[in-house]
């Protein structure tokens, strides 16, 4: 499913195109459910929710759902936002990590969530996706 299919408020009525889906900004609740693909072409999983930074207003982690079939075995993973690129073409979401490795990434159960504001465990993913935290971003800290 794609953020254009989540439209129901018509945020991106006449306003796709290959360059962008028009606004700089996009309705969370749109991309929720956005499927998620690598380079080559192999679905990764699709989004199952976005995590907010409510000190800083940034957003942190999208949580992937990988594996499973019928949500049973299924996998969450928290994805660094910033090694999430929109792929307006296809109307999705790239992540470059192979579908081997990604099931080698830090990640767990739908019912047992980890504290995400834990910065240990956020430099264990951000380690592993090869991103920077996005705090570094701007200089500040987490508290």
């Amino acid at each position: 499913m794609s953020y254009v299919d989540r439209d129901t408020y018509g945020i991106y009525k006449n306003r796709l195109s290959d360059e962008g889906p028009g606004p700089r900004l996009m309705g969370a609740d749109t991309l929720l459910g956005n499927d998620v693909y690598n380079s080559k072409e192999e679905d990764l999983g699709d989004i199952k929710e976005i995590m907010l930074d409510m000190t800083t207003g940034k957003v942190a982690y999208a949580v992937l759902s990988f594996g499973g079939i019928l949500s049973l075995g299924e996998k969450l993973f928290a994805v660094p936002w910033n090694a999430l690129k929109l792929d307006t073409k296809n109307k999705r979401f790239t992540l470059d990590v192979d579908k081997e490795r990604l099931e080698s990434a830090p990640g767990f159960d739908p019912d047992r969530w980890p504290d995400m504001a834990d910065e240990t465990w956020a430099n264990e993913v951000h380690s592993f996706y090869g991103t920077q935290p996005y705090t570094h971003e701007t200089g500040t800290t987490r508290h």
